[in-house]
């Protein structure tokens, strides 16, 4: 299951926000499996890489629903500096709904 704080739940069910960045320990998604996120849906993980959050770039906020990589890194700053500053590695998450796995 992911979750995601309400905000962002409008721009996923508008196939506008396709991906996450998380931190983690080590990885904890792989391609084409299938998870949950309750006020959305079901989706498909389509990509999952670890990524250095200081060489986001704007193109990469995009699709995270963020303007630019500032405020992106400003808001996992906020949700994870506490796993920024204990090292965790951070992981790009990509993914689209997919409400045909409902039925299963």
């Amino acid at each position: 299951m992911l979750l995601f704080k309400k905000k962002f739940l409008p721009a996923i069910q508008r196939g506008e926000k396709t991906q996450t960045i998380r931190l983690w320990r080590f990885r904890r998604f792989r391609v084409g499996q299938r998870s949950y996120i309750p006020g959305a849906g079901y989706i498909r993980v389509e990509q999952v890489e670890q990524v250095q959050l200081d060489d986001l770039t704007d193109e990469d906020a995009i699709p995270d629903g963020f303007a630019s990589a500032d405020a992106l890194r400003a808001e996992l700053d906020e949700i994870y500096g506490d796993k920024i500053a204990a090292g965790y590695q951070a992981y790009r998450v990509v993914f689209h709904l997919a409400p045909e796995l409902a039925a299963r």
